[in-house]
Order: structure tokens, then C-alpha cells, then sequence
């Protein structure tokens, strides 16, 4: 059996795969991904995901039923949105929504595509500013800018078919193939989770610090999620950084996007709607 040749095809396959999603400004972002489906197919995968919950949602009358925080973090989206230019020309005619539910979990999202849902909990519970709300939205928005979700389907499409070919090669028995499984997670997916999470906090502060909110809300929300996430698995065992790491390097960011965000103070950005209102 040639098998250079069939080892050189998965090969071929991701390094005309690896590209940037977004464009580089103030922070710098620039690590090449590996994206192996179209960005048509994994946005309708999530917008099918997103509305099942929010018709779930509607079913349980959880929905939206907060109007005064629904308004609030909608505002807050309408001046983060419209910075999503500077790294995505595309984004900002992505068909943007931002939905609320009544739930008592820690959490929120913005799924491929720019549908960003919050759940009261995370508000009401961490008692958030409006500074601190667009830290986390912007966090989220930047997830979706960079298309971590495309990405990390498109790795394990990869992953899988490296480790289907190279047990077929090496007659690997299921025991070796199972602790090389554990290792690459260990080794490879868990540390590039939390790049991409890390990647989310820093494009995160320049979108909120480009809408006029101040970055320096992104280090007191972490130490509120610290405080409120103990006894959280160790940093290595975690697709998340430790709230440490996070803090440490967000704060490295603030010469770069402090005066972004002192700018937009001094000449506030004109902010008509772009989220819907229902």
C-alpha cells in the first residue's frame, strides 16, 4: 500500500482549508483556521438549532417577557453591531436578532449567523452594567465573527479522519486508539478551545471599546464569573482559560483599546436600530 499518498490527501485537504475568518484590527488577531464546511451550511445547522429554542422557549412563556431588559441589552446591540465591520464587512447585514429568556442560568450566546440569545440569569444574578453586558455580548459576537462553531466542526471532521485512516494503516487496536483520543483532546482540542476563547475576550473588548463602553467593565465581569464559577475543573482540563488567565491578559489589551474607547467617548457613533423589534 502507498500510504504517503494516502496520508498526503487529509494533508492537501486542510492547508488549502486554513484562512482567517476576520480581519486583523487594533488586537491584532490574525492565527489561520481550519474551515473545511461552508459557512452557508453550519449557519443553517445553528439558525435550526436557535429557533427550535425559541420556540421551545415560547412554549414555556419564557421568552421575551422581560421588556425593560429585552430593550436594554437590544440598545446595547445596537451600537455593538454596527462595529462588527471592522472585522467582517459582512457582518453587519448578517439578519442580527437578540433574544432574552427567563432562565436562571449563567449564560449566553451569539449563535454563527449573529443570533445572540441571554438568559436573565446571568444579569440579574452577577447584578451586570451596561458595561459589562456589552462584554460579554461582545465576547459572544465575536465567537460568531470568527466562526469558532465552523471551525470546531471542521476539526473534528478532520480529527476523526485522521484517526480512521492512521488505525487502518497501523492495525491500531481499539484500547491505543482510545488513549490517543484522550491525548489529542488533552494535547490539541482543549488548548485550542480556550485560544478560541481567549480570541473571543479580545476581539470582544475592541468591539465594546469601538462602541463607547468601557473595556475595563470586561476585567470586573470576569472576576463577578470567577467568584460565581468556584470549584471550576483546572485550567488544562477546561476549553475555558482559568478566570486568572483571563483577566491577566485582558488587562495586557487595555493600551491598545483604551484610547478606541476614549475616541468614541469623545465623538460618540451616530446608533440607529439593527435589531429587530418583536
Amino acid at each position: 500500500m502507498n500510504w504517503r499518498k494516502w496520508l498526503a490527501v487529509p494533508t492537501l485537504i486542510i492547508l488549502t482549508a486554513c484562512t482567517s475568518s476576520t480581519q486583523q484590527g487594533a488586537t491584532g488577531i490574525t492565527r489561520k483556521q481550519l474551515l473545511l464546511l461552508p459557512s452557508a451550511q453550519v449557519d443553517a445547522m445553528a439558525l435550526q438549532s436557535y429557533r427550535g429554542e425559541l420556540d421551545d422557549a415560547k412554549k414555556k412563556n419564557s421568552l421575551n417577557t422581560d421588556r425593560a431588559t429585552l430593550e436594554r441589552i437590544r440598545r446595547i446591540g445596537d451600537r455593538l453591531v454596527p462595529q462588527t465591520a471592522v472585522f467582517r464587512p459582512d457582518a453587519v447585514r448578517w439578519s442580527w436578532e437578540v433574544n432574552l429568556q427567563t432562565k436562571a442560568e449563567l449564560n449566553a450566546y451569539c449563535a454563527p449567523g449573529g443570533k445572540i440569545m441571554f438568559f436573565t440569569g446571568i444579569i440579574d444574578q452577577l447584578k451586570l452594567t451596561d458595561d459589562e453586558i456589552a462584554a460579554i455580548m461582545g465576547h459572544e459576537i465575536a465567537h460568531a465573527l470568527r466562526e469558532h462553531g465552523r471551525e470546531r466542526i471542521s476539526e473534528a471532521y478532520a480529527q476523526q479522519a485522521g484517526m480512521t485512516l492512521l488505525a487502518v494503516l497501523t492495525n491500531m487496536d481499539s484500547r491505543k486508539a482510545a488513549l490517543l483520543q484522550t491525548a489529542t483532546t488533552l494535547g490539541l482540542t482543549l488548548p485550542h478551545s480556550r485560544g478560541q476563547e481567549s480570541e473571543a475576550d479580545v476581539m470582544g473588548v475592541e468591539l465594546m471599546a469601538r462602541a463607547g463602553y468601557d473595556p475595563r467593565a470586561s476585567i470586573s465581569l470576569w472576576k463577578k464569573m470567577a467568584t460565581a464559577s468556584k470549584g471550576a475543573p483546572p485550567a488544562f482540563l477546561s476549553t475555558h482559560p482559568s478566570g486568572s488567565q483571563r483577566i491577566e491578559e485582558l488587562q495586557a489589551r487595555m493600551a491598545t483599546v483604551l484610547p478606541l474607547y476614549e475616541a468614541a467617548r469623545s465623538n460618540p457613533p451616530k446608533v440607529t436600530p439593527v435589531i429587530p423589534r418583536t
